[in-house]
């Protein structure tokens, strides 16, 4: 195996990684903002909170397919690309929600 070929499995095998950590702290994130939303009492009148449970899902089904990937071991795998395109949909949803929050509390 040549060393190029070493070096683009060691990026593939850490791809996984890098999407549970993040995907981990950015579900923290999500949590977070809804347990605030709650405590202070701006859950009922905004729509961060729906957006925020949409964002917290998404992500923990990211976590759950990256997990799934690193158990397998298998680079490329098909619980590795949706892992990273439900990730990147929790992103986004995390965005609006903080977007949605900043809008709504003008």
């Amino acid at each position: 195996m040549t060393p190029q070929a070493t070096a683009a499995q060691d990026v593939a095998m850490q791809r996984p990684t890098h999407i549970l950590n993040a995907a981990s702290n950015l579900l923290g994130i999500a949590l977070l903002i809804i347990a605030g939303l709650n405590v202070s009492h701006i859950a009922d009148k905004s729509f961060a909170d729906e957006t925020a449970w949409l964002a917290a899902v998404c992500l923990a089904s990211s976590c759950l397919l990256s997990y799934l990937s690193l158990r397998r071991g298998e680079p490329g795998d098909r619980f590795e690309d949706w892992a990273d395109r439900i990730f990147l949909v929790g992103l986004v949803m995390l965005i609006g929600s903080i977007v949605v929050l900043a809008i709504g509390n003008r």
